[in-house]
């Protein structure tokens, strides 16, 4: 079956016979591909989630690092509303910047913390290098966007109410190019994202999770058995559980981690 071209592939275009005619002719390798929404070629995965209404799902968010991870795709936090929660907005962005994640603490209303995203953006988003930005509806993604790209309003909004309708997983994804040329990055929103369900897409396998977790690197292959899940074990016998005790390892993080372990463990199981 001739599979699908993508939002992001790079395919080489020819004149047709017909005036105004063009023929794809190839479509070069992907590095990556997205299924829901589909998008290929990510290089930077915004993702975004609010201090407070609504309150932040964190296995939400650390199924949508993992699955960046996965493919290659660097994550960026982007913490929203920070107005709302200043306290609890600097312990969860001291979460992720533990885990070494770039972490943005914004707050659209107040206009502050935009600054800094916005130069990582013109630093980081050109060449041809294409971002997208996740989060559920509410979390005030539209609005960082509409801070940061000023003339990508209409579209972001638009999406943006699709969204807020409940509809989240987009049939419509285009990319925005942030200047002219070859210099030139791409921008691209994601609502569809919230569809992050484990156990009936394969995002990938059991034996690829712990690798996706970054903070884990440094414990893989330290536990006592060779076999460590990582979910089970104590402390004693599970170097990954014993960094966590030590706060070197966020709690909610190693949940996550164990939450999508069973969901997939379970999946594999039923094979």
């Amino acid at each position: 079956e001739e599979e699908k071209l993508a939002v992001g592939d790079r395919v080489e275009i020819l004149l047709g016979e017909q005036a105004g005619e063009t023929v794809i002719s190839r479509v070069f390798t992907r590095r990556n591909l997205l299924i829901r929404p589909p998008l290929s070629n990510v290089d930077f995965l915004f993702v975004c989630f609010a201090a407070e209404k609504p309150a932040p799902v964190f296995e939400t968010v650390d199924k949508l690092i993992a699955i960046a991870e996965y493919h290659g795709i660097s994550p960026v936090i982007v913490l929203t509303k920070t107005d709302l929660a200043r306290e609890k907005a600097e312990e969860y962005a001291a979460v992720y910047r533990t885990a070494g994640f770039p972490v943005f603490v914004t707050s659209s209303k107040a206009a502050t913390g935009t600054d800094g995203l916005c130069t990582f953006v013109e630093e980081h988003i050109r060449d041809e290098k294409i971002a997208a930005f996740a989060g559920a509806s509410g979390v005030g993604k539209s609005s960082i966007m509409n801070l940061l790209f000023p003339g990508l309003s209409l579209a972001t909004s638009e999406i943006s109410k699709k969204a807020e309708r409940g509809r989240h997983t987009t049939r419509h994804v285009e990319l925005f190019p942030l200047g002219k040329g070859a210099a030139a990055g791409f921008v691209a929103d994601t609502p569809g994202f919230s569809l992050l369900d484990f156990g009936r897409f394969e995002f990938f396998s059991l034996s690829d999770l712990p690798a996706t977790f970054r903070e884990f690197a440094p414990y893989l292959g330290k536990c006592r058995y060779a076999d460590c899940s990582h979910v089970g074990e104590g402390a004693e016998a599970c170097a990954v559980l014993r960094a966590a005790t030590e706060g070197k390892i966020a709690a909610s993080r190693l949940e996550s981690y164990r939450s999508i372990y069973r969901a997939l463990k379970k999946k594999e199981s039923a094979k």
